[in-house]
């Protein structure tokens, strides 16, 4: 096993994941349920589904693309959806009359 590679996958993973929308998602879902292994159990096997999923679309256009060409279009793909949110003007949720 290639300990460097798994070593950075996980510390990018859990530090992307910090604070995320999945996160939240589990809080909501920890804090209302019965059974909090069952909620655990549940996010995790979701998790590992789509990450499972991702490793190999990765894998597949790994071996019809050269690595350059795939970083180049993550980081395009990366930047677009970056100025497009950055682009979005945030609704103002409080009314001038509610003051």
């Amino acid at each position: 096993m290639d300990w460097q590679s798994f070593a950075a996958s996980f510390a990018i993973v859990f530090l992307s994941e910090l604070g995320d929308k999945s996160q939240l998602v589990a809080i909501t879902l920890g804090s209302n349920a019965r059974s909090a292994t069952a909620v655990f159990l549940g996010v995790a096997s979701g998790l590992v589904c789509t990450t499972f999923f991702g490793v190999l679309l990765g894998s597949g256009i790994a071996t019809l693309l050269p690595v350059k060409v795939v970083k180049a279009i993550a980081a395009i793909i990366f930047a677009f959806l970056g100025f497009y949110l950055l682009s979005q003007t945030a609704p103002d949720s409080l009314d001038k009359e509610q003051i």
